[in-house]
C-alpha cells in the first residue's frame, strides 16, 4: 500500500494536468496559463444600440498557448447569470429562456481549428439580430474547448480545458433602466479604528447592463466631511439585469477617531445625458480602544479616590457636628442617602468632563 501511494503522488507530480477539471458540473472560464488556450478580447461591448433585423461583424482571436499542435473546437453559448459577483455562468440548455439569449444570433464561420503550438487564427463571426429582438442588454460568449461540445454534453461534465469571451450587446428599443440599493451596511457597528468594511448590495430592475458608480462621503458626528471614497471607479463591475450583486470596499481615514460617524453613498449610472442616481446612508461609531481603555482605567482610578475622600470627609463632618443623641440618630440615619447622593453627583460630574476632552481631542 505504501508503494502505490509513493508511485500516485509521483504520477500526480511529473503530470498534474490529469487532474484538472475533471469534476466540473458546467462550463466556466480558467486563466490561460491553465488552459494553454487564450482568446482576445475578453470582453465585446459595442457602445451603441443595435437595430432589431440588423447584422454586426466581430472577430476574436485564439493562440494555442502550448508547444504541440492542438485541434479547438468552436462553439457559442448563453450567459444566464453572474455567479459570486463576476464569474459568468453559461447555459447548459436546461434553463427557462430569459429573453436575454444571444448565442442563436452568432454565426460562427467554423466550429474547429488545428493550430501548430504557439500559432494565433483570428475568426470572424457574424451577429444576426431577429427584428423581434427584446430590447435591452442580451449576453453570449465564443467557447473554445479542447474537446467537442457533444462530447462534454454526453459525459454531463467537462474533461478539458476551455475558455470564454463575455459578449454583450444591446438592442434598441424601449430599455428599461433601473436599479436601486437594497442594502447598505457596514461589518460592524462598533470600530476601534478608522478602518471601516462597507457593503452594498444593488439590484437591477431594469432590462439592461448598470455599472453604479459614485462617490461615499464619511461625516463625523458634528456633521463635517472627513474624507470621500469612490466606489466602484477602477473596476467598473455591472449589475445583472434582474439580479442583485453585492459589493464590498474599504475605507481607511487618517488619524485618530471617536464618536458617531455616518457614510453616504451616491451611486451613478445610465448612459450619457440620462444618469439617474441612486444614494443610501450608514452609522457606525469608532471607539479607540487603545486610547478608552486607558482613560477608562484612570477614570476609575479617579473615582475610587473621590469616593473614598468623601467618605472621610463625611464622617469627619458628621462627627463635629453630633450633638445630642437625637440628632445623632437622625444623622446616622441620612448618612447613607447624603454619601450615595454626593457620590453619583462627583461620577457624573467627573464622567462629563471625561467625555468632554475626549470629544475635544478626536471629534
Amino acid at each position: 500500500m505504501k508503494r502505490l501511494f509513493f508511485i500516485f503522488l509521483l504520477v500526480a507530480f511529473i503530470s498534474p494536468s490529469l487532474f484538472l477539471y475533471t469534476n466540473e458540473a458546467q462550463a466556466q472560464t480558467v486563466s490561460e496559463s491553465q488552459a494553454g488556450i487564450s482568446i482576445s478580447p475578453a470582453i465585446i461591448e459595442p457602445d451603441d444600440a443595435i437595430e432589431p433585423g440588423s447584422s454586426q461583424q466581430y472577430s476574436v482571436t485564439i493562440r494555442n498557448l502550448n508547444s504541440g499542435s492542438q485541434t479547438f473546437y468552436i462553439s457559442s453559448k448563453d450567459i444566464v447569470d453572474v455567479k459570486d459577483g463576476s464569474a459568468p455562468v453559461f447555459a447548459d440548455g436546461t434553463e427557462e429562456k430569459t429573453g436575454m439569449e444571444l448565442s442563436s444570433w452568432m454565426k460562427l464561420p467554423i466550429t474547429q481549428v488545428t493550430l501548430a503550438g504557439g500559432v494565433s487564427e483570428e475568426i470572424n463571426f457574424t451577429l444576426d439580430v431577429p427584428a423581434d429582438a427584446t430590447p435591452g442588454s442580451h449576453f453570449g460568449s465564443v467557447f473554445v474547448s479542447v474537446d467537442p461540445p457533444e462530447v462534454e454534453h454526453k459525459n454531463g461534465a467537462a474533461v478539458g480545458y476551455k475558455v470564454a469571451n463575455i459578449v454583450v450587446v444591446r438592442i434598441a428599443g424601449d430599455a428599461v433602466d433601473d436599479a436601486n440599493i437594497r442594502q447598505f451596511s457596514t461589518d460592524r457597528f462598533f470600530n476601534s479604528s478608522k478602518n471601516i468594511d462597507f457593503s452594498v448590495r444593488i439590484e437591477n430592475t431594469g432590462n439592461i447592463l448598470v455599472r453604479p458608480v459614485g462617490p461615499v462621503e464619511v461625516h463625523n458626528m458634528l456633521g463635517q466631511k472627513v474624507d470621500t471614497i469612490m466606489f466602484n471607479a477602477e473596476q467598473q463591475s455591472a449589475v445583472f439585469p434582474g439580479r442583485v450583486r453585492e459589493y464590498k470596499f474599504n475605507w481607511t481615514g487618517q488619524g485618530a477617531g471617536f464618536g458617531r460617524y455616518e457614510a453616504v453613498i451616491s451611486a451613478v449610472y445610465g448612459e450619457n445625458g440620462a444618469k439617474k442616481t441612486m444614494s443610501s446612508t450608514v452609522s457606525f461609531w469608532i471607539l479607540p480602544i487603545k486610547i478608552i481603555g486607558p482613560a477608562l482605567g484612570a477614570l476609575a482610578f479617579i473615582l475610587l479616590v473621590t469616593f473614598m475622600f468623601v467618605r472621610v470627609y463625611i464622617r469627619r463632618t458628621l462627627a463635629h457636628l453630633s450633638h445630642g443623641q437625637a440628632r445623632m440618630m437622625n444623622r446616622r440615619k441620612n448618612k447613607g442617602l447624603s454619601s450615595s447622593l454626593l457620590l453619583v453627583v462627583v461620577m457624573l460630574t467627573v464622567t462629563a468632563l471625561f467625555m468632554v476632552i475626549l470629544l475635544a481631542l478626536f471629534a
